[in-house]
């Protein structure tokens, strides 16, 4: 699992609409969600590619035998077809975008 973070320098300041404009640049449609503390998402997959980009808080994701926790600024591809899960790992909400690509 690749994960990409935020480059301050690069990329300027960390904003939802920023990354939104990232991921859009990169061929995503991107969708705002908002998750609670606690909240799992067992494992599945999606028949799209997706990239799951962090705004706040810590989330982490499982797949392909890993595991990593995303926090602010970090986004992880995970390609169609791939089984994985997902869990809130802090007390904070976490707010993120998903971007899709594929048929909309």
């Amino acid at each position: 699992m690749k994960i990409e973070r935020w480059n301050p320098e690069k990329d300027g300041p960390l904003s939802e609409k920023a990354l939104r404009q990232k991921l859009e640049t990169l061929g995503y449609r991107a969708t705002r969600y908002v998750y609670p503390p606690g909240t799992y998402f067992s494992t599945h997959a999606h028949e799209v590619d997706k990239v799951d980009a962090v705004l706040s808080g810590q989330f982490r994701i499982s797949m392909g035998g890993g595991s990593v926790v995303l926090g602010p600024g970090d986004a992880v591809h995970v390609p169609r077809g791939v089984e994985h899960s997902a869990k809130v790992v802090s007390d904070e909400t976490v707010v993120s975008l998903d971007g899709v690509k594929g048929s909309f």
